[in-house]
């Protein structure tokens, strides 16, 4: 049998910019993806704390040590720069594997979404 699991999270990260012109995505500061463990076109869920949005969308590389979180296409409508945002990856597993298996939880600067 097969379950789906949490692979990865970013923990309260703040939302640095929604362009709505662009076609779709989350860019998110290439630390931050290696820290959670994120590749680009990876699914993700993402939960605004301040307003209850929950959506999903999938990963594009932001530039490296910039702190981005930038939702783009139909997402920016769901998110105000400076907002709250959880944002976790799953993976499917089979039962037992899952069972040993512990996620990578990020816990990144709120101010400045560095890793501390």
């Amino acid at each position: 049998m097969q379950i789906e699991v949490l692979k990865s999270k970013l923990h309260c990260v703040t939302v640095t910019e929604a362009n709505l012109n662009y076609m779709g995505s989350i860019t998110i500061d290439e630390d931050l993806m290696d820290a959670a463990g994120l590749i680009a076109g990876e699914r993700v869920y993402v939960v605004n704390n301040n307003n209850g949005e929950r959506f999903d969308t999938y990963v594009i590389k932001g530039e490296r040590g910039s702190g981005c979180v930038c939702l783009n296409g139909a997402a920016a409508r769901k998110v105000q720069v400076g907002d709250t945002v959880i944002i976790m990856s799953y993976a499917m597993m089979d039962f037992e594997e899952a069972k040993r298996f512990t996620p990578k939880v990020v816990f990144p600067d709120r101010n400045t979404n560095k890793i501390l």
